[in-house]
């Protein structure tokens, strides 16, 4: 039912009612994160613009808001997004992602494409700060040009359907965060439904230090 609300949301305006489980997980998630007083990055799309409820545990947590990025068929596209989650949070955005990594198109704003040196560029433009991409192998480091703009390519994803998980094991990721900035990459929605993936992230909330990327 909310994967349909959701899409509607995407494609047309359909209001975001907490009734209906509207961003119940992340909700969750962030109580978590707050519970520990570990700091993330948390990326929204046009769909998904955050409650007052999820902006203040945001705001409780010291977290940082996002812009997980539909429609980049342009600068103009990126523009008109990162603007409407500003005019909604009432603040500047410093951080982008883009929605999906170029196999599938998800609604109708959504250019399926996955093209970083463009979201790079555009970010730089904007006056952002930091690019966090979608590959799938943490260990390709992260570059930061002569402005101290950061751009992450890779990131650890939680979730194992976009892990090589021999490679890449919740121990790997232990070891290698107490000495590299790592970036762990989670679906509230898809971890919380699965018990061994709360249970990876527990351990690792619990294990490894936590910190903004500036």
């Amino acid at each position: 039912m909310r994967h349909a609300l959701s899409r509607l949301a995407s494609d047309i305006y359909f209001p975001r009612v907490e009734s209906f489980g509207y961003l119940r997980e992340l909700k969750i998630i962030l109580q978590m994160l707050n519970g520990v007083r570990a700091r993330a990055y948390i990326f929204f799309r046009r769909c998904t613009l955050p409650s007052e409820s999820i902006l203040h545990l945001i705001e409780a947590g010291g977290h940082e808001i996002g812009l997980h990025l539909e429609n980049s068929r342009s600068f103009d596209s990126f523009a008109n997004e990162k603007s409407m989650l500003e005019r909604h949070i009432g603040r500047p955005v410093v951080a982008v992602s883009k929605h999906g990594s170029g196999k599938a198109r998800y609604g109708f704003h959504h250019y399926a494409p996955y093209e970083p040196a463009n979201y790079i560029h555009w970010a730089q433009q904007s006056g952002m700060k930091l690019f966090l991409g979608n590959l799938e192998d943490p260990s390709i480091r992260p570059s930061e040009d002569e402005t101290g703009f950061l751009a992450y390519p890779s990131a650890f994803w939680l979730e194992p359907a976009w892990r090589d998980t021999r490679r890449f094991t919740i121990d790997w990721l232990c070891t290698q965060a107490n000495v590299l900035d790592i970036v762990l990459l989670i679906h509230p929605e898809n971890v919380l439904a699965e018990p061994s993936l709360s249970e990876d992230l527990k351990r690792l909330l619990r294990s490894l230090d936590t910190r903004m990327l500036e």
